[in-house]
């Protein structure tokens, strides 16, 4: 898979959508308010350095995923943020097609994967866009309602 097939899944497949681009990267919103994402398509280092997406063809997708999703893959939510202190010591942030704690935003629940392949895409990464897009309307309807989360 590529970036930009990654970007068409995401605005064809989630109604209300919304995208912003800065500095050659992609955030994906549920709704108008554009508050916070719940993916970003990085390709570049310009946010942290740890992957090295300055590797020709690199990109990062990062999802926000669920607490309990995020437990149910990597066993443990990170004790801070900070570049590299999202994963196990011997998490590489720099491996290709593998689904990983984000290196900077693992405490909040983020978890990425540069260049997924296309099984990888499918069988791990399009539940957990279709999670965290639930999870993000979920918040934004409740913002519209008057709901408290």
């Amino acid at each position: 898979m590529d970036a930009s097939s990654i970007t068409r899944y995401l605005t064809e497949t989630f109604p209300d959508i919304q995208v912003e681009t800065s500095d050659e990267s992609s955030f994906f919103f549920c709704g108008e308010e554009r508050k916070f994402p719940f993916a970003t398509l990085v390709t570049k280092d310009s946010y942290d350095t740890v992957s090295n997406l300055n590797r020709p063809g690199v990109f990062r997708l990062n999802i926000g995923l669920a607490r309990a999703t995020f437990l149910s893959f990597f066993g443990a939510q990170p004790a801070r943020p900070g570049e590299a202190d999202a994963g196990p010591a011997d998490c590489d942030f720099t491996a290709l097609d593998r689904l990983m704690p984000h290196p900077v935003y693992g405490s909040m629940f983020w978890a990425c994967v540069l260049n997924p392949s296309a099984s990888t895409f499918e069988e791990k990464v399009r539940p957990l866009l279709a999670e965290a897009y639930e999870q993000a309307s979920g918040r934004h309807s409740g913002r519209s309602s008057g709901k408290q989360d």
